[in-house]
C-alpha cells in the first residue's frame, strides 16, 4: 500500500470514529481509538480542519465533525433532524405567502443552506442548499448575528468585509445598531444587500436556552417583494420560527446544538 493511500485510510479512520454516541473526541481519545500515534493525528486532524472536513472546540480542544459534509451529500442533509422536522412549515409559508422559503444554519461566517422551498411564481429567487453566503451581508444569517455574543460578531464581520472587498464603506456601528434592531423585533431584513433587487426577511429559531441554531427565511425580487410587505411577511417568518421550536420541543431542538454552535 502507498504511502499516500496509507495517509487517505488514516484519515478516513478518524471520520468514522466519531458516532451518535461519541460525537465528540479529544485527540487522545482518537489515537487510542484508531491505534495510531498522537503527533500523526494532530497532523491529519489539523488537515481535516483546514478543510471543513473536523472542527475544534477552542474552549474544550475536542473535535467534531465538520459541516463540509452537508455541502458534499444530499444524504447528509437528509440525516439532519432540523431540516426533516422544519420541512413541512417552510412549504405551508411558501404557499402562505407565494415565495421562496429557505432553512439555514451558521458555519463559521457564512450560513449553508439547509433546505429551500421554491416559489410558486414565475419569476422566483432561491439560494441552492449546500451554498455558502456571508452571514453579514443576508437577512439569514442577520437573524444569527443578532443573538449572539458580540466579540464573535465582529470576528464575522471583518472575515466578510475582508471577503468582500468590493463593496464601499461599511460602518460597524451601523451594523451593530442593525442587529440590535434585529433583536427587538425578532426578525432580520435584508434590501438589496448581497444581491441587487433581492429583498428577504428571516428569524432564528430557539433552542431551550434561547440559543440561535438556525433561520429561516422569506426571499423574493422587489418589485415583488417591497418594502411595505416587509413587516408583515418579517412577523409571518417570527410567527412560524416560534412555532416550529414550541411544536417540534425546544428540548428536542437543543440536541441538534452539538451539531451547530461552537464552530
Amino acid at each position: 500500500m502507498s504511502q499516500s493511500v496509507r495517509a487517505v485510510e488514516r484519515a478516513l479512520d478518524i471520520l468514522l470514529c466519531f458516532t451518535r454516541e461519541e460525537p465528540t473526541r479529544s485527540l487522545t481519545q482518537i489515537a487510542e481509538a484508531i491505534h495510531m500515534s498522537k503527533t500523526t493525528v494532530h497532523r491529519l486532524l489539523a488537515t481535516l480542519e483546514s478543510k471543513r472536513f473536523i472542527t475544534r472546540d477552542k474552549v474544550t480542544g475536542f473535535y467534531r465533525l465538520g459541516f463540509r459534509f452537508i455541502e458534499m451529500a444530499s444524504l447528509v442533509l437528509q440525516d439532519v433532524d432540523l431540516h426533516r422536522w422544519a420541512r413541512p412549515y417552510l412549504k405551508t409559508l411558501s404557499e402562505e405567502c407565494g415565495e421562496t422559503v429557505d432553512l439555514s444554519i451558521l458555519d463559521d461566517s457564512h450560513v449553508i443552506y439547509l433546505d429551500v422551498i421554491e416559489s410558486p411564481q414565475r419569476v422566483k429567487l432561491a439560494a441552492a442548499i449546500g451554498q455558502r453566503l456571508p452571514a453579514l451581508f443576508t437577512a439569514s444569517g442577520k437573524a444569527l448575528l443578532a443573538y449572539i455574543p458580540e466579540e464573535q460578531v465582529r470576528k464575522i464581520i471583518d472575515k466578510n468585509l475582508a471577503e468582500n472587498t468590493e463593496r464601499g464603506p461599511v460602518s460597524v456601528p451601523d451594523i451593530l445598531e442593525d442587529l440590535k434592531l434585529t433583536a427587538e423585533r425578532g426578525y432580520a431584513v435584508s434590501q438589496q444587500e448581497y444581491e441587487k433587487d433581492i429583498n428577504a426577511v428571516a428569524a432564528p429559531i430557539f433552542d431551550v436556552n434561547h440559543h440561535p441554531i438556525a433561520s429561516i427565511a422569506i426571499v423574493g425580487p422587489s418589485f415583488r417583494f417591497t418594502e411595505d410587505r416587509l413587516p408583515a411577511l418579517g412577523e409571518s417568518i417570527r410567527r412560524m420560527a416560534q412555532v416550529i421550536a414550541e411544536e417540534v420541543g425546544l428540548v428536542a431542538l437543543s440536541a441538534i446544538v452539538t451539531q451547530t454552535r461552537n464552530r
